[in-house]
């Protein structure tokens, strides 16, 4: 059974206690990455190019000899074309409608009929979900991930620091716990390389700490401010939340509450 160093809000360790039996699943990096690739594709918004686009031209070009506007014997090649001008029988073309021309259609334009979605079973979801789990307390894992991990790892947090209202004592609790060098790396804003930078995205934040709680409490509002930090309900626990970017082993900080309620209820089993 693993064990876990019990803290309390100044950083001092009160006990060592055992994690419920979520903690002792094999670590499947495939289960994971279905499981976030399932809830990333969920969230891709269906687009399409408008049926018509690039082909709102008249581009008749009769192949016949004697037919009235017909290209015959003209020495054109036969790439659609619309009629600019004319003088008489003489015609202005111009090519129009092809892929290849300007203001045609799209080769190959996006379709809203395309389906992103990719599913996942019930039972798959949640063992990757009890697989993330076990992944965020093998200090191995988290440190290959890029954390600057304490000393003392996994970390377990008494109840009362889920009732702190303010961010600087968040802040100070997280040093005292041996997190300010994690703190000092999810801080850092970087700008994008590539024209990602000219798209909405310009700036790139690495991914910090993750709090688990019991339920609804103040330090859902206190911690929100915090650079790379994200606080979670452990009822709303998610493979992505615990595996950015498909990988295993983010660093995770649980309270008390936390892990009892996840070992009272048997979440996720």
């Amino acid at each position: 059974m693993i064990k876990a160093t019990l803290f309390d809000k100044t950083g001092t360790k009160k006990s060592e206690i055992n994690l419920p039996s979520q903690f002792n699943e094999p670590v499947r990096d495939d289960i994971i990455l279905r499981a976030v690739l399932a809830l990333q594709t969920k969230r891709r918004t269906i687009y399409g190019a408008y049926l018509w686009a690039g082909m709102r031209y008249s581009t008749r070009q009769p192949k016949r000899r004697r037919e009235y506007r017909g290209v015959y014997g003209i020495g054109i090649s036969r790439v659609p074309r619309k009629i600019m001008s004319r003088s008489g029988t003489q015609f202005n073309r111009v090519a129009a409608l092809a892929p290849g021309t300007v203001g045609g259609r799209k080769a190959h334009a996006p379709k809203s009929s395309k389906i992103f979605l990719e599913r996942i079973n019930n039972k798959e979801r949640v063992k990757a979900i009890r697989s993330a789990i076990a992944a965020s307390v093998i200090k191995s894992l988290v440190e290959k991930r890029g954390h600057k991990v304490p000393a003392v790892y996994p970390l377990v947090v008494s109840k009362d620091f889920e009732n702190t209202d303010k961010t600087q004592a968040v802040i100070s609790v997280l040093s005292k716990l041996g997190l300010d060098n994690e703190l000092e790396r999810s801080s850092i804003k970087k700008v994008r390389a590539g024209k990602g930078k000219l798209r909405n995205r310009k700036y790139q934040k690495k991914k910090g700490l993750l709090i688990v709680v019991s339920g609804n409490c103040k330090l859902e509002e206190s911690c929100k401010n915090i650079p790379g930090v994200d606080i979670v309900n452990v009822s709303s626990l998610n493979a992505e939340l615990l595996a950015p970017g498909t990988v295993p082993g983010r660093i995770t900080l649980w309270s008390e509450g936390a892990i009892e309620k996840l070992e009272k209820d048997k979440l996720f089993i």
